[in-house]
């Protein structure tokens, strides 16, 4: 089996506890304040030794909480926390969660953000950590964009590939991460810097078609090789066609039903697009097809139209289904109640174009 090619990490690792505690200062980390980390059996020993300096030079109180699990990547809404007597009470006292796997779509981590804890998921590797790290600017970029998409009732999303999607929303929150856990109960991802809400039940209706140079980052992590089309009709995908992407597709939404008749793999989840200007579409050509280097780029990149399938319990759904797929799109326009903020691919709303940091 040909492995795939993985550049060497080129961040210096004495740098990593600079870089943390430019996160917890952009976290607005406090003198007194207690930060819970919770890693796993896979977690980078370094990344945890780094939150602890960081933490004491801001004169915060830090402690870890290690769960026996390696929660994998294509696993959401995996209960890591409350499953241990006392987890939950504890890590919901503290003022900042430090996580190092993906607690979306758990019911944990929903209820500590309705009490006001400040969850900071850490998932990338090193190099992604310090080039994706949040830019001036990003956090009121992003603001702008969810204050467009709340007032938003229905949404248009086309692209010359064919694709002609349309959805209502309002029923549920819209999401929104511009890379630090800096206010009361908000989650948010070292890297993160896009938006994104689950359409209407029933709601979302067209032709979505996926394209070579598309990324597949949940549950692959891989460029689109060959056209996909997918039908969706009342919210849910009804029709897989194409070759070798749509027969992955089609495969991991299979695999991820209960019964039968189940259709929740098929049901149409979050939907938004990226604005994080560090993050590049070509990351993963460029450091390998590995999940820790790609799962924040690849969703952030500027412009980009993120389609998924799947749950929606993250938004208070009742959806809880393991067959989730995610894939950041290119070159698609999206428009807001007719209003156009992306086009073809470009963010073209000056109130959400943000400068690149050269890093």
């Amino acid at each position: 089996m040909q492995l795939a090619a993985l550049r060497s990490i080129e961040t210096n690792p004495a740098k990593l506890p600079h870089l943390y505690l430019e996160q917890f200062r952009l976290s607005a980390v406090k003198a007194g304040e207690t930060i819970a980390i919770v890693s796993d059996l896979g977690t980078r020993r370094e990344y945890i030794e780094a939150a602890f300096a960081a933490a004491e030079t801001l004169g915060a109180d830090i402690y870890e909480m290690c769960v026996n699990s390696l929660p994998g990547w294509t696993r959401v809404g995996v209960p890591t926390i409350g499953q241990c007597k006392g987890t939950l009470e504890a890590v919901a006292k503290a003022d900042l969660i430090v996580i190092f796997h993906v607690p979306l779509f758990s019911r944990w981590l929903k209820t500590v953000t309705d009490g006001g804890t400040r969850v900071l998921m850490i998932i990338d590797a090193p190099d992604q950590l310090a080039q994706l790290m949040s830019p001036p600017g990003l956090k009121e970029a992003c603001k702008h964009a969810e204050s467009l998409y709340r007032a938003t009732k229905s949404v248009r999303v086309t692209s010359e590939a064919g694709t002609e999607l349309s959805w209502n929303c309002g029923d549920y929150p819209v999401m929104t991460q511009w890379g630090r856990a800096d206010e009361p109960g908000h989650f948010d991802h070292w890297g993160g810097g896009h938006i994104h809400t689950f359409p209407n039940e029933g709601s979302a209706d067209g032709v979505v078609v996926f394209s070579p140079g598309d990324i597949v980052i949940l549950p692959y992590c891989r460029y689109v090789v060959d056209p996909v089309k997918l039908v969706v009709r009342e919210g849910h995908v009804v029709d897989i066609q194409g070759g070798l992407d749509a027969k992955l597709m089609a495969d991991w939404l299979q695999e991820g039903k209960v019964r039968d008749d189940d259709r929740d793999p098929y049901a149409v989840s979050h939907l938004g697009w990226g604005m994080n200007p560090q993050a590049l579409w070509y990351a993963m050509a460029l450091n390998g097809d590995v999940p820790e280097v790609s799962r924040a780029a690849a969703r952030t990149f500027p412009g980009n139209f993120l389609f998924s399938t799947g749950p929606n319990s993250q938004g208070g759904g009742k959806r809880t289904t393991r067959g989730h797929y995610d894939v950041p799109m290119r070159d698609c326009t999206i428009e807001l109640d007719g209003r156009r903020v992306v086009e073809q691919g470009r963010i073209v709303d000056p109130a959400m174009r943000v400068p690149r940091v050269r890093r």
